[in-house]
């Protein structure tokens, strides 16, 4: 199979480039500034590690007028370049991809600050977990982000609207947001936040609905969720058409919502449950052998397509219930507490 997992939305090689052609992005602000070190009183002193850190200007606030033991990581050989002439000894920079490689020491950090960064990353509701598990009990994870009613149209594909600033909150139970600078900041402490089963709104059908949903891992054992516009997340899959069989349909969504070919597929269960006035059959149905890179294809009914690493379903937020009821047929306690429809395991 073939697998788009972490794919960074630009390659390290350009900005690279950017960083040797000398070119920065904008400085730190002063609200920001205070922003920081308000939560630095907060969380006390120790170790402190920024991401995606650039040319080290914040690496270098945090250490110099902070006073943190401060660690910074880019994946861009340029950007470490300019960030060790920045910091010279007093900050240890390193290059580390977070989409693909651990950060840091888990439980490590009294800070960890994101800055401009979490928009360009392809699977952000994960990374942001991981991030949060390197906070020390009490820490808190920074994430500054340029929000799109600042921006001019070609530039909004850097900003996060509210729905995904919402994604990245879901994984904490604390969250506080303030506008700084023109940029959205997060406050993020206590990572853990819990998952909830939601339903999609629709428009009247006739009392029962066949249905498919759709298990993708990656070669990493990461599911793919999407996005849903209606603000939540759900497996690929959708209705089986006339004269389809489950697994075939459950084929045909797969491409038509991600651009994702299965090439092998296992049926796991039918689920059948109730929705309000609709009895509602779902195939859980596994894609043993695929290839493709998953995009959006559909973007009235998603917004994204990223990887999730199991441990963190439990955390994640709003989660379609036929999709929460899949995955927990596919991987039974990955959603502690969750009370399955009438399940027909198939042999």
């Amino acid at each position: 199979m073939t697998s788009s997992s972490s794919a960074s939305l630009i390659p390290p090689a350009r900005w690279t480039a950017h960083y040797e052609a000398g070119k920065d992005f904008r400085p730190l602000g002063d609200e920001e500034r205070a922003l920081l070190r308000r939560v630095a009183g907060a969380v006390g002193a120790g170790r402190a590690l920024d991401v995606c850190c650039g040319t080290g200007e914040l690496a270098a606030f945090l250490h110099g007028e902070l006073g943190y033991e401060t660690e910074a990581v880019d994946f861009a050989e340029g950007a470490v370049a300019r960030a060790r002439q920045r910091c010279g000894d007093a900050v240890a920079v390193r290059v580390c991809d977070v989409e693909r490689e651990r950060a840091g020491e888990s439980g490590g950090y009294a800070l960890v600050t994101v800055r401009r960064a979490a928009a360009f990353w392809a699977d952000r509701a994960r990374v942001v977990r991981e991030l949060g598990a390197l906070l020390r009990e009490g820490g808190a994870l920074v994430v500054l982000s340029p929000v799109p009613g600042r921006l001019s149209e070609p530039m909004r594909h850097i900003a996060l609207d509210e729905d995904e600033l919402r994604v990245l909150a879901d994984g904490f139970e604390e969250c506080e947001r303030y506008d700084v600078d023109g940029l959205a900041a997060l406050v993020l402490r206590r990572p853990g936040g819990s998952y909830s089963a939601a339903e999609m709104a629709r428009e009247p059908v006739a009392q029962a609905m066949l249905g498919a949903g759709v298990v993708v891992t990656d070669p990493d054992g990461r599911l793919l969720l999407g996005r849903a516009v209606q603000g939540m997340w759900s497996l690929p899959g959708g209705k089986v058409d006339a004269g389809e069989s489950v697994t075939e349909a459950a084929v045909r969504e797969l491409a038509e919502e991600t651009g994702l070919t299965a090439t092998s597929t296992r049926l796991l269960a039918l689920l059948h449950d109730d929705s309000r006035d609709l009895r509602r059959v779902t195939a859980a149905v596994r894609a043993t052998a695929w290839h493709g890179t998953p995009h959006v294809t559909e973007p009235h009914l998603f917004t994204r397509w990223e990887w999730h690493e199991r441990a963190q379903l439990a955390t994640v937020g709003a989660l379609f219930t036929p999709s929460a009821h899949v995955i927990e047929v596919a991987f039974p306690g990955t959603l502690p507490g969750l009370a399955l429809p009438h399940v027909y395991p198939v042999a």
